[in-house]
């Protein structure tokens, strides 16, 4: 055999255990602008000369971290500055920011980069999280600034806008000719990798590998679609590196030759720049007559902006929330520490913390804040008929409850009032929001349902017929199992592995995620840290859960509301 196996063996392991679907794509990035109107007039002669600094805040530390400041404007109190800030965007995470104004009265140049900001008279600080700017109406978040007792310190207005390069997918196709023969008794079996460089090009990423093409040495390989920002992270420049393998049934793939390239060059489509020689580089330097081991020639190229969670948000699109509690014996008597439903003035029961790790990022996507919250698997008062879905506030027109810490008050007061029974009966609350989503499927509106239980679930079938049903319309399901139970049925449910189906129809959606709550309890008690792990592994999946229903749907964003321009705003600002 011609090929030197060994050659490439050190590179090789990328090219096996890349799975497409979990290769590490960048996240996507949110430009904030910052605007401040009002604000607090420090110097005597001449108004005020602001500053913005951000900083984001370490979910394990709680440390506050700065992350950058704007410009200086000189002389105003109504500053629209120009430098922006640009940050990674996880909807799974809460991400706590805080800006922070100074009066910067001096004309040092590096001023605002390195003096110490004890130094600047302060004018006001606020604190939001990034999904309360991209939550906001058109992205845009308007708040009073405080920090300073007794004053009254003006208003800072932020705006949120994903960054362009993030949504475009590329689709192209390549074919390759005369490459060198890897078999004895027949031609290659070649197939191609992708690689992306880092920013200085010291080392390479695998983002794509092509399938492989059987028994030919002139092989044309299928069009593929792949993010831009998984090909170059946005960089038009940035070298790409493609490698040629010639397939072995064993994984001793052996290599062929390599070209780069780069996304600039690619997007050129088929042209004479878009040849590449396939150099072997041991080849080269052992034969004084080599000159490639084939050619590869793109046919075609393509680039297509892809609609993102962020556009449907911004174009009003609103997410509700809603929340199930198992109220079944299993749980234990509310009054005794060893129930799961246990009140302690201390600290927040399993019910309590699942609920408020994942509401509280949830609720930033929803205006009203306004959350139904039910209750299953209980005797209600006055007669003692057993509920699947009874309102936690008692009022069967209004199960609305104001904000996260409305359900949890809503939560405790039902624990007074009514009898925990059974069966653990899931499909009902399934069935209650599947009827609201049902009414809107127009884009406007996503419905997520979050179910906290302690246990086996009783009427499997139906609730298997209710999420098979539920899977055509615009909701997603989380489910989180507290108490130790065995939760074989939800891994079911979950559908990662296999795809439920009811009475022989298939889910046309995965929509169910589950976690058991058991999983994040932090052995030294430290709840922040565990509950954050929790919101992120239980949200993770929503954005694409929501643009699957979308995409299905052929439903596009609407139009976001043109960019605000501030009252007072100067279009020739002086920086």
């Amino acid at each position: 055999m011609e090929g030197d196996i060994m050659d490439k063996l050190e590179d090789m392991a990328s090219v096996y255990e890349f799975d497409p679907l979990t290769g590490n794509i960048p996240a996507t990035k949110v430009e904030i602008t910052v605007s401040c109107r009002n604000l607090l007039d420090r110097d005597t002669f001449s108004k005020s000369d602001p500053l913005c600094v951000m900083y984001t805040q370490g979910v394990e530390t709680k440390q506050w971290r700065e992350f950058g400041r704007t410009e200086v404007i000189d002389n105003t109190l109504n500053p629209d500055f120009v430098r922006k800030y640009i940050l990674d965007y996880f909807f799974e995470e809460k991400q706590n920011l805080r800006f922070d104004l100074y009066d910067v009265d001096s004309k040092s140049p590096d001023l605002s980069k390195h003096k110490p900001l004890e130094l600047y008279d302060f004018l006001g600080q606020m604190f939001c999280t990034l999904g309360e700017i991209v939550g906001s109406p058109a992205s845009r978040l308007e708040k009073p600034l405080g920090g300073i007792a007794g004053k009254n310190c003006g208003t800072i207005i932020l705006s949120a806008e994903e960054l362009g390069n993030c949504r475009d997918n590329a689709t192209m196709q390549f074919c390759a000719n005369k490459l060198d023969k890897k078999d004895f008794f027949g031609k290659s079996d070649p197939f191609m990798v992708f690689y992306r460089s880092n920013e200085d090009g010291t080392y390479f990423t695998i983002c794509h590998k092509t399938e492989v093409v059987k028994n030919t040495l002139n092989p044309v390989w299928q069009p593929f679609t792949i993010p831009v920002r998984a090909l170059c992270n946005g960089d038009y420049d940035r070298a790409i590196k493609v490698e040629v393998y010639d397939w072995d049934r064993d994984g001793s793939h052996d290599f062929i030759g390599e070209f780069t390239t780069s996304y600039r060059e690619l997007a050129r489509g088929q042209s004479q720049f878009n040849v590449y020689e396939v150099v072997n580089p041991k080849k080269k330097m052992k034969k004084k007559k080599y000159v490639n081991s084939g050619t590869v020639t793109l046919l075609s190229f393509s680039v297509e902006s892809e609609s993102t969670f962020l556009d449907y948000i911004k174009g009003g699109t609103q997410i509700n929330f809603t929340v199930a509690i198992d109220f079944t014996a299993s749980n234990g008597n509310p009054s005794q520490s060893t129930s799961l439903h246990y009140m302690n003035p201390y600290q927040m029961n399993a019910y309590a913390l699942a609920l408020k790790a994942v509401g509280e990022i949830i609720q930033d996507y929803d205006s009203d804040k306004m959350f139904p919250a039910l209750g299953f698997g209980a005797k209600l008062p006055p007669d003692g008929h057993v509920s699947h879905e009874f309102p936690l506030n008692g009022n069967i027109e209004n199960p609305y409850c104001n904000g996260i810490e409305g359900i949890l008050e809503a939560y405790h007061q039902s624990l007074k009032t009514v009898q925990l029974y059974g069966p653990t009966n899931f499909a009902p609350v399934v069935n209650h929001v599947a009827r609201y989503a049902a009414a809107v499927q127009d884009g406007s509106q996503y419905f997520v349902l979050l179910i906290i239980t302690d246990g086996v679930i009783s009427d499997m079938s139906q609730t298997k017929e209710a999420i098979v049903n539920a899977a055509k319309l615009p909701m997603s399901i989380i489910i989180v199992g507290v108490g130790q139970a065995e939760f074989d049925a939800m891994i079911e449910l979950d559908g990662d592995d296999i795809r439920i189906s009811s009475r022989g129809k298939l889910a046309e959606r995965d929509i169910v995620q589950f976690v058991p709550f058991r999983d994040y309890m932090d052995r030294t008690g430290n709840h922040v840290l565990s509950m954050a792990r929790l919101a992120k592994d239980v949200l993770a999946e929503i954005p694409d859960q929501f643009i699957s229903y979308m995409k299905s749907r052929g439903i596009k964003p609407n139009p976001s509301p043109p960019p605000y321009t501030p009252p007072g705003h100067t279009h020739h600002t002086q920086i």
